[in-house]
């Protein structure tokens, strides 16, 4: 089946402020920048459907729209779908409008260190694991492997048997980083979700899944950008 990205860039971010457009490192055209030109170089992807209500998006997609020869499309989400208020649900519910058919690559400007041959390698994945039948679906991960607790204690290990085991003993935790969930368009409508019964957990490492969340994340992913080089 295709392969469409779906990238979401709604107006309005309050924990960092233009986010998706202002510049970053030495791109001035910014996250979403990197992003565009990252998934177009990737060939395992048909299509990438870029959906905005702001026009600071348009303005920087739109010269690459023209170049992209219909890789690149462009969907004017509600506003409505586009509030601090709107859940990541009613998108998951939107989505099957405005792609009906095919898988569904959804990823986010805000990892800028996964790139092109890492959305590649993650399609492949994907695809071994449908083709074997041990999965429907693919979601990027962080293993943590280091003491865990809550308000009750500690969560992956047992004190009683050893207070504080070497790290690289303990059972892995997974952290979606949100860098990458694959599934196909008919998961969105039967399940509303991104995922479906039974997703392969996709294991990024760590230096791939650096995460722009808040403003000090965009000024050390920066510095970080600047150091690698712009690499992504």
């Amino acid at each position: 089946m295709p392969v469409t990205a779906f990238l979401p860039c709604r107006a309005g971010s309050q924990r960092v402020p233009h986010k998706n457009t202002r510049p970053f490192a030495d791109r001035k055209d910014g996250l979403l920048g990197i992003k565009l030109a990252q998934l177009l170089n990737c060939d395992a992807i048909d299509t990438v459907l870029l959906s905005t209500n702001d026009p600071e998006v348009e303005a920087i997609a739109a010269p690459v729209v023209a170049r992209a020869g219909g890789k690149l499309r462009m969907d004017r989400r509600p506003d409505h779908l586009c509030s601090s208020a709107t859940s990541t649900d009613e998108v998951i519910a939107y989505l099957p409008s405005v792609i009906p058919e095919g898988d569904v690559l959804w990823t986010h400007v805000t990892s800028p260190f996964f790139g092109a041959a890492d959305y590649a390698a993650a399609i492949d994945a994907y695809r071994a694991a449908r083709a074997a039948g041990t999965h429907d679906s693919l979601m990027g991960v962080t293993e943590l492997r280091t003491f865990i607790w809550d308000a009750k204690g500690s969560v992956n290990y047992d004190r009683t048997a050893e207070k504080w085991p070497r790290t690289q003993t303990l059972a892995p935790l997974y952290e979606v980083n949100s860098a990458i969930f694959i599934a196909d368009a008919e998961t969105y409508r039967a399940r509303g979700d991104r995922i479906g019964a039974a997703p392969l957990l996709h294991i990024i490492p760590k230096d791939r899944t650096v995460d722009v969340d808040w403003e000090e994340d965009f000024a050390i992913a920066a510095e970080l950008w600047r150091l690698r080089g712009g690499e992504g």
